[in-house]
């Protein structure tokens, strides 16, 4: 009897220390503003069902906070920027047709920058042939190398760069140089990281963890620069899915090869980059570029590619990231097809999605069939089943892990760069991307993508049925817990 009146007062004062919290971030959660509905329901029933446990994870990772001290820092540099030189009246208003015309203005809204035409580019074959493109224009750079990837390991092709770099740097070249601390840790830690220092490339690392025990109390650790931007003499650009590694990606060997598409841009476009990376650089290091910025725009090549720059992250207008999606969606007439790793969508993109099949569009997108993540995969399988009733045709690529993210409309437009259709990149990450208006060039990517589809198998409504019922209860549990995730 004492023992049970002792178990009741423990318990007793276990609920009267823990209600308040809980009513304290319950309160915090339907008061954080840019939260969706079922983010918020989400949160609150794992605080409710697991109030210790829960509260913990919502104070890690409940809400976009990358540091007052970054965010402060990174607003006063983009500020201070000088604004984006423009291409003349002539030359702007014949960059893309009047009826794509709304989608560049989308873009210009995100980013602050407008569509710019002469430009020409190139999809690379594949991951090896990318560094050795990157490896042979560094190696021709004259004035200045700025590189910026979200991974950088201390591979084959990663060391290629790393020994370009330092060439570079001998030649008297300008060669700055971030990584993401989480994604490059081991290169940051590394000799390799040292070794470039000393030979005169000026490094910097993008949201520094430092003491993982202290960092929740200065911003997420999770919010990441998953960027992959290279600007080479101001002239040349690099824009995909790609980080600085080899296909093999010896830190998940089991998922290899990571099948990813890198393109090379020559012209205007690469300065958009170039105030990606700046606006990044600035924030981290107390150096101001902004006479560089300043200069007159790289002239235009004849018949050159249209191009815009956008570039997303958590410090930007919320949900810039699936507005562009979206948009494409609904501007497709005849055909969109999409290639992602990762798809956890918000209501809102699923169903422009379906929407898109039911209006007639030839949808199609195509997902690896081995996801390195089994908590993603599991909650892209739970979409599989409303995509398929609406007329979107799936494909799982078996061939590696299909790592590219490229969207097609219509034949005439391209969106690809570094964001995946999930809620990691609609709310977390620093992302960029090019936007791009040209039948050949397009026709380049959904040739790409046409091979991806030749290597994958078509997944039906019939094999989805097929499912056992526990893999249905696992894909939609993961599902439900996707805002969290």
């Amino acid at each position: 009897m004492i023992a049970s009146s002792h178990l009741s007062l423990h318990s007793y004062l276990a609920l009267a220390i823990i209600t308040p919290f809980e009513l304290a971030v319950f309160v915090r959660i339907l008061l954080r503003p840019h939260r969706d509905p079922a983010s918020r329901i989400a949160w609150i029933v794992v605080v409710g069902v697991l109030p210790l446990v829960g509260i913990l994870a919502y104070l890690l990772l409940g809400e976009v906070n990358i540091g007052r001290s970054r965010a402060k820092r990174l607003n006063t540099v983009l500020k201070r920027m000088p604004q984006i030189p423009e291409q003349t009246t002539e030359e702007a208003t014949a960059v893309v047709p009047e009826h794509q015309r709304h989608l560049f203005l989308l873009g210009q809204s995100i980013s602050g920058f407008p569509p710019v035409t002469g430009n020409t580019a190139d999809l690379l074959p594949d991951s090896n042939a990318t560094i050795e493109a990157m490896v042979a224009d560094i190696d021709c750079a004259t004035e200045h190398v700025h590189v910026l990837f979200y991974i950088w390991l201390p591979d084959r092709n990663g060391t290629k760069v790393v020994e370009a770099l330092k060439r570079a740097a001998a030649r008297g070249v300008t060669c700055r140089v971030m990584a993401d601390d989480l994604g490059s840790r081991t290169i940051i830690r590394s000799q390799h990281w040292q070794a470039m220092r000393a030979a005169g490339v000026r490094v910097a690392v993008g949201l520094a963890i430092g003491n993982p025990f202290l960092r929740p109390f200065e911003g997420r650790i999770d919010l990441r620069n998953h960027r992959k931007i290279v600007v080479i003499d101001d002239r040349i650009t690099y824009c995909g899915s790609q980080n600085c590694a080899d296909p093999e990606f010896l830190v998940k060997p089991k998922f290899a090869p990571w099948v990813d598409a890198m393109m090379r841009f020559e012209g205007p476009i690469a300065r958009q980059n170039q105030f990606l990376f700046a606006s990044d650089w600035m924030t981290y290091v107390d150096e101001n570029l902004d006479d560089l910025l300043s200069r007159a725009l790289p002239l235009p090549i004849a018949g050159g590619v249209p191009a815009q720059v956008i570039g997303t992250g958590p410090t930007m207008r919320y949900s810039a990231m699936p507005e562009v999606f979206e948009s494409l969606m609904f501007a497709a007439r005849r055909e969109i097809v999409i290639t992602t790793p990762y798809y956890v969508p918000d209501e809102s993109l699923q169903n422009a999605l379906c929407t898109t099949a039911y209006r007639g569009v030839d949808t199609t997108i195509v997902f690896p069939a081995k996801n390195d993540s089994s908590f993603v995969g599991a909650a892209s399988r739970s979409y599989y089943a409303e995509l398929l009733t609406a007329g979107v045709k799936i494909y799982e690529y078996v061939g590696g892990l299909l790592h590219t993210k490229s969207l097609t409309v219509d034949g005439e437009l391209t969106l690809i760069g570094s964001a995946n259709m999930d809620r990691r990149s609609f709310e977390l990450n620093f992302e960029n991307n090019i936007l791009y208006y040209d039948t050949a060039l397009t026709e380049a990517v959904r040739e790409r993508q046409r091979e991806y589809i030749a290597r994958s198998y078509r997944v039906t409504a019939e094999a989805v049925a097929a499912w056992p019922l526990w893999r249905h209860l696992w894909n939609n549990l993961i599902a439900t817990l996707g805002p969290v995730l």
